[in-house]
């Protein structure tokens, strides 16, 4: 699904856009395992039917941590480590404050009502990746950040375009000249020749007539 994508002209590859459209999916997965949950996890309800909402729940979770972060990874390049840094630090600050609140929550709401205001909040975070899929480029490039590090990749690509340029007009010519001192060449190499065998010659003839 990715592959699928159009390849950035400048890049020769799928944009970094084009791993948001595998988060769009997956936000849309986590709030329906959570209002699936949110409904079934009472004794009324088989033990089966709640434990089959963490399939979509944990595929959503886990299609936008996996993708999410090669976003930024994608984005961000060689500074992708401290982009990848910051956004373990603010996951972690939330996933450390969230659950003071989760048991009151769920005791002042209950199991069904509790689970479907999550459920609310996660699909009011629907349209993030969405918005990220068609407008990614646009917001990207409004980092100076990313524009002087696309403008350094481009630079280096430039270098290394000239560098092989130069490398191939340097092998033509040796080619070329190759080619040109190729007859002088053999000539000396058959001059060589002739010498050698009637040095050899003269040599027999001596062992001869000293026998």
């Amino acid at each position: 699904m990715i592959n699928a994508h159009a390849a950035d002209p400048a890049t020769g590859k799928p944009p970094p856009e084009a791993g948001v459209s595998a988060v769009c999916i997956a936000s849309i997965l986590i709030p329906v395992g959570e209002i699936w949950f949110a409904w079934t996890c009472t004794p009324n309800v088989h033990w089966i039917v709640p434990i089959l909402a963490g399939i979509p729940f944990g595929a959503g979770n886990t299609g936008i941590f996996i993708y999410a972060s090669n976003y930024l990874v994608h984005s961000y390049g060689i500074y992708a480590a401290s982009a990848l840094a910051g956004n373990a630090v603010l996951r972690s600050i939330l996933g450390g404050t969230m659950p003071l609140a989760g048991p009151a929550m769920y005791a002042a709401l209950g199991p069904h009502w509790a689970g479907t205001l999550l459920a609310l909040l996660e699909a009011i975070c629907i349209p993030i990746p969405f918005v990220f899929y068609r407008y990614g480029g646009k917001i990207r490039m409004k980092s100076a950040l990313i524009r002087s590090m696309q403008e350094d990749k481009e630079r280096d690509e430039r270098k290394r375009s000239r560098y092989a340029e130069k490398q191939a007009a340097e092998g033509e010519r040796r080619a070329e000249a190759e080619v040109e001192a190729g007859p002088g060449m053999e000539a000396g190499v058959a001059m060589d020749e002739v010498a050698d065998m009637v040095a050899r010659d003269k040599g027999a003839g001596r062992d001869a007539e000293k026998a």
